[in-house]
């Protein structure tokens, strides 16, 4: 429910408040002065008889009966030890009798409407009764004295019914106001909600709410808001400075450490050879024997070492690198790519990669013919990160390259036999840095292979399947999109030729 609804209904439900309270109030002071007068009169009548004595048939007196009573005012007497009803002339010409209660109930004194049928017609009468008693304080009798007040009563259902009718008209005008000033006081409201919409949705920080009206609360807020939409801006220009700088930098870093990594890894080969060819027992003019043959051992060892590291950091450089580009807004130039050749270049290319448990490669021939949009370079950098993840954490058994497909995606499939890993541990092989705890210290890596291929893997418009048992091996699944490329006009026209010969 909106504030302006909700507004509105608290208005109009403290309006209907007041009017039932004010219309109750009007009807009760309307009804008491109509019938105030009438009332005093039944009152002073019904006292003007008189009863004295004991016996009550006889000393029954109707005080002032030539003419002391009121006009259009009706006496019955009931006597309930002997039983009849006494009636004045007036109603014994007209035929009236007012309802009265038995003995049995004890008649209190006090006013009663009754609506009494004359001659088949029904009028309203107030009635004003006064039970009679004698001097032993038993009950005898019951003295009613009544008047027609049918005028009263339409008068006051004509009230009735003014107030209840303008009451509800009052406060249906007051609902449909209220709701129109509820929007116009909220209007600033709303135009705050649509310009932060276009903030959000456009996320350009520079964009303020438009400042109308008066400083009221509402200013206020817009004026809070857009110094708050400054800061924010500034805060955000500052970090997103810093991203870009960071960027740079690991960019920067990246391709000024590839240089002397590449310089020390050819250097170190170099010697590596040179110790070889110095080691050899069959070396001209016989080096060897005049060194040490256990320091060139020694040494032989840490230039491996140093060459080893010296890969690893290599690896590293380039996987920063590829990181850098992603996080720099890299876009992949992408053509359409045969899938078969691609991947049959991969196989061979990965057999030659060392390994201790078996390579085999699968039925790929349900790639023949299927187009993807794609970079080849990072496809097969693609591959080559689970082939080598594969290779890595399978001792024993054997890794499987196979494919398939459906009616518009082609899968690539590496299952390998390995120590596998828990399924709780799946959603985060692609963080990088992650390493699973159960290899890490028995595998060489970074942990940012995963997180480049899960790059390459969106850049390509694709999704990967991981399937996968502590103990018993992984199986990883690349689904990329098929490309089908649409027949040209000539191709259209030529087999249009060949339908009408």
């Amino acid at each position: 429910m909106t504030i302006r609804l909700r507004l509105t209904l608290w208005y109009s439900g403290l309006l209907a408040a007041t009017l039932i309270v004010f219309g109750c109030a009007i009807y009760f002071f309307v009804n008491m002065n109509t019938y105030g007068e009438i009332k005093n009169s039944l009152r002073q009548q019904s006292n003007s008889i008189q009863f004295y004595g004991k016996n009550f048939s006889n000393e029954l007196k109707l005080g002032g009966v030539g003419g002391l009573y009121e006009p259009d005012l009706y006496l019955q007497i009931v006597n309930y030890r002997e039983g009849y009803i006494s009636l004045d002339t007036t109603m014994k010409q007209m035929g009236l009798e007012f309802p009265y209660p038995k003995a049995s109930k004890n008649p209190d004194r006090g006013f009663e409407k009754a609506r009494v049928s004359i001659n088949g017609h029904s009028y309203m009468f107030l009635i004003y009764q006064r039970p009679l008693y004698l001097e032993d304080g038993s009950l005898v009798g019951l003295a009613q004295v009544g008047t027609f007040v049918g005028s009263e009563e339409r008068f006051l259902a004509g009230v009735r019914s003014i107030l209840i009718f303008s009451s509800l008209a009052v406060l249906l005008i007051a609902f449909t106001v209220g709701l129109f000033l509820a929007r116009q006081v909220l209007q600033p409201i709303e135009r705050v909600i649509r310009s932060t919409e276009k903030i959000q949705n456009g996320s350009d920080l520079s964009v303020r709410i438009p400042m109308e009206g008066p400083k009221d609360e509402i200013g206020r807020l817009v004026y809070t808001l857009n110094i708050m939409l400054a800061r924010l801006e500034m805060a955000y220009n500052g970090l997103d400075e810093s991203y870009r700088a960071q960027r740079r930098f690991v960019s920067d870093a990246s391709h000024e450490l590839r240089t002397p990594l590449t310089t020390i890894r050819g250097n170190i080969e170099l010697l590596q050879r040179m110790w070889t060819k110095t080691m050899d027992p069959k070396a001209a003019d016989g080096i060897v024997l005049a060194l040490d043959a256990q320091r060139l051992e020694m040494s032989n060892e840490a230039m491996q070492d140093i060459s080893a590291e010296a890969k690893r950091m290599s690896t590293l450089v380039n996987d920063l690198l590829a990181l850098a580009r992603a996080d720099a807004g890299y876009v992949m130039e992408k053509v359409p790519l045969p899938m078969f050749p691609l991947v049959e270049e991969v196989a061979r290319r990965a057999q030659l990669l060392p390994r201790t448990a078996e390579w085999r490669v699968g039925d790929l021939s349900v790639l023949s013919g299927a187009t993807v949009i794609g970079n080849h370079e990072y496809l097969q950098q693609l591959l080559f990160i689970f082939i080598e993840n594969a290779f890595k954490y399978t001792s024993e058994g054997y890794i499987e390259l196979s494919a398939k497909r459906t009616d518009d995606q082609v899968g690539v499939i590496i299952r390998d036999t390995g120590i596998g890993m828990d399924p709780e541990e799946v959603p985060h092989i692609f963080d990088r840095f992650y390493r699973i705890d159960e290899s890490r210290g028995k595998t060489v890596g970074t942990g940012l292979g995963l997180s480049i291929a899960k790059w390459i893997i969106d850049e390509h418009r694709g999704s990967i399947e991981v399937t996968t048992i502590e103990g018993e091996g992984s199986t990883f699944v690349i689904w990329l999109p098929l490309h089908f490329s649409e027949p040209d006009s000539s191709t259209i026209i030529e087999a249009e030729d060949r339908e009408e010969h």
